[in-house]
């Protein structure tokens, strides 16, 4: 199959073509075309041309085009999967599960309302609140869930009366690309472009004078060069960025009971996920016992091809990541003890074996870092104040969670944490209408929810003299 970039309603070709890579074999899929500066320029353009109609368009006729191709997608969705399979490596009933979610963003998002809000009224005067938008949004997306996070900045951004401009990851831009063909049955021309590169286009898209917010997903590393081109244009910006999520095991957990939601809540998407469970903390008194009965639990995991049905775990996604989960295995060995996992089997494929390490704590890179690949540490604690303090040591915020059979000591607990998000016994808990905050270092400003979409707004007042 043909893939195509997005510009201005039309589907074009590329001025090259780049090969993507099944990280499960490392055979091609297919080839996917790539822009430069000027297709860039043009999709820009198109946009900025596109925008004033669009924001003059009805608020319920933006709302139905997102109706649609939420509809499209859920039509689509078998194709949608596998190539999210192929391209990103995840267990296939794991890629139904995001294209359900974006099926379920563009449903949330089409029922929300910008209506004028009135501050105050009186015989003297009259106080509006409006919400209007942007301008242009540059959406740069990463590889570990880029059709999700593709529509968590396309959908609130285009009712908000935005135009777009999305920019997938170089590995993983087959299923927004195959986004894009619906898009293009569905939105007015120049709403919404997608185009795509070999990273060296995210620089001139940040930088460009007609965008007027860039949205992106990713490192801190690269979040921080974003915001720091941003801040010299005044340019408004979401990032969410790296997290180094801690999970805290009070010492009652029923650690069988909980033991498959754990291994889940580390191991999706083989801990490419910036809100899994980064660091385990497990009291002293349950430390042995909760080691042994995750390690019983996890060895049990099938990892391979995510097309295979009975895979649990696939590969890191591309040869760069591979290398530096590996890098984080050799810390592994050198600084604590291997109970689970730890190979690197041979042959084609960038597999790693889900691994736990226990005998490890805070200091150690493992612990302070986040590896981005299927290794987790396990640290033992004394109190929860122990606890609590060393969960929040961490330079990260995105995400936490507290485990407890009583439910209400977990939330005292929890309401201590600093994270965007702490989950009580459960762990990366998401959906499109939840509002996903960062805090710290993980990022500036909110995906999905209601608050989500006013990301994507300007507040205009209006004080009326009667």
């Amino acid at each position: 199959m043909s893939y195509k970039l997005l510009i201005d309603g039309q589907l074009v070709d590329g001025v090259a073509d780049i090969a993507v890579i099944n990280p499960a074999d490392e055979s091609v899929i297919a080839n996917s075309p790539v822009a430069d500066q000027t297709l860039l320029n043009a999709a820009v353009a198109a946009a900025k041309r596109a925008q004033p109609s669009w924001a003059a368009t009805p608020l319920a006729q933006r709302a139905a085009c997102l109706q649609a191709l939420g509809e499209a997608v859920a039509s689509h969705e078998a194709e949608i999967a596998k190539l999210i399979t192929l391209e990103v490596g995840r267990p296939l009933p794991l890629a139904h599960f995001e294209a359900q979610l974006v099926q379920k963003s563009c449903a949330f998002y089409s029922q929300q309302q910008l209506a004028v809000e009135v501050l105050h009224e009186d015989e003297a005067m009259r106080v509006e609140l409006h919400r209007t938008p942007l301008g242009v949004i540059a959406a740069i997306l990463p590889w570990n869930a880029p059709l999700y996070l593709a529509i968590n900045k396309l959908a609130p951004a285009v009712l908000a009366g935005n135009t777009i401009v999305l920019k997938p990851a170089p590995t993983t831009p087959l299923s927004t690309l195959k986004l894009a063909e619906l898009i293009a049955e569905i939105f007015p021309a120049g709403v919404v472009n997608v185009i795509t590169d070999q990273n060296e286009l995210g620089a001139s898209l940040v930088n460009h004078p007609d965008v007027a917010k860039v949205a992106f997903t990713g490192s801190t590393v690269t979040g921080l060069k974003i915001l720091e081109a941003a801040a010299r244009n005044m340019k408004k910006v979401t990032l969410e960025l790296s997290g180094n999520d801690a999970a805290i095991l009070l010492p009652d957990v029923d650690i069988a009971a909980i033991a498959p939601e754990l291994i889940f809540g580390a191991f999706f998407n083989s801990a490419q996920i910036c809100a899994v469970i980064k660091r385990l903390y497990v009291h002293e008194s349950r430390y042995d016992e909760v080691c042994d009965v995750l390690a019983a639990g996890l060895s049990q995991a099938v990892t391979g091809n995510g097309m295979d049905p009975d895979v649990q775990f696939g590969p890191i996604q591309n040869a760069a990541q591979f290398e530096k989960v590996k890098s984080f295995l050799e810390e592994a060995r050198a600084t604590g003890t291997i109970i689970c996992g730890g190979e690197v089997p041979a042959g084609k494929g960038y597999f790693i074996t889900p691994t736990l390490v226990r005998d490890v704590s805070d200091g150690h890179r493992l612990v302070d870092e986040e590896p981005f690949g299927p290794i987790l540490p396990i640290i033992r604690y004394s109190d929860i104040d122990d606890a609590v303090s060393r969960a929040n040591a961490s330079p990260f915020g995105l995400g936490a969670s507290v485990w407890s059979a009583d439910a209400e000591q977990a939330l005292a607990v929890a309401a201590r944490l600093d994270a965007g998000t702490v989950w009580v016994n459960q762990h990366c808990a998401i959906d499109p209408s939840i509002p996903f905050p960062t805090s710290k270092k993980s990022g500036m400003g909110v995906e999905a929810g209601r608050e989500g979409l006013l990301e994507y707004c300007n507040l205009k007042v209006l004080n009326i003299k009667k």
